[in-house]
């Protein structure tokens, strides 16, 4: 049988604001399986997003076991933390945080030539991956000459390019209009699907969230 390529076990975070101490993850448990895409679902203000932070080992004050792929994060030195998420984590963000003065290619291509990719091979994939979403005419256009759904299916593909184990996606069609939304949301489960990745994608949209493999919802700082 598989093993998960996420493990989460207590995982707890707390907040000191004053005096006042908020417990925002209080001991979350969770695993997902290679290829299986999790709708992580909750209200603004919920915990979402510490949750995809401490997953994406982006941030420390948080207790627990974090497992990606079989190695034990939780207590890695910093070098060996950003190792592992080099090479087993994808990102994609409610803003797509593209690099202003590069194409669509150049902004694909760039994640996996810091990964030690060729780039020849990295420009190949690129291509790939933006004309699978549509935007085989607009590889040569900066972020300001695209549409936000344009860009964001740019932070898609860089999320993807470097094969990742798990992508981790934080809101990802949030700052879009309904249609667009839609439309960007289905490439994305289909080339996540495509690819064989995991993912585990945030959002308060029930109706989004019921188009993925599984949902699970974090209510109190747990998941039910």
């Amino acid at each position: 049988m598989s093993s998960p390529v996420v493990s989460l076990r207590g995982l707890k975070r707390s907040f000191q604001q004053g005096s006042t101490t908020i417990d925002v993850l209080r001991g979350v448990d969770l695993d997902i399986m290679p290829g299986e895409i999790v709708a992580l679902l909750g209200p603004s203000g919920s915990g979402k997003s510490t949750m995809l932070q401490a997953v994406g080992l982006l941030e420390g004050g948080f207790t627990g076991s974090i497992a990606i792929a079989g190695t034990e994060a939780s207590d890695l030195p910093s070098a060996e933390r950003t190792a592992l998420r080099r090479e087993h984590l994808g990102f994609v963000y409610q803003f797509h945080h593209l690099l202003p003065d590069f194409n669509a290619r150049e902004n694909v291509v760039m994640p996996q030539m810091i990964a030690g990719v060729s780039e020849a091979d990295a420009s190949a994939r690129a291509d790939e991956l933006l004309t699978a979403l549509g935007l085989g005419e607009r590889l040569d256009h900066r972020p300001s000459q695209l549409s936000g759904g344009e860009q964001q299916r740019v932070a898609v593909a860089r999320a993807l390019a470097n094969r990742p184990t798990l992508v981790l996606a934080d809101e990802p069609t949030g700052n879009l209009d309904e249609h667009t939304s839609d439309r960007v949301l289905q490439q994305f489960l289909t080339l996540v699907r495509g690819e064989g990745s995991a993912a585990l994608v945030a959002t308060h949209n029930e109706r989004l969230a019921m188009r993925m493999d599984r949902v699970v919802r974090l209510h109190d700082g747990v998941l039910g």
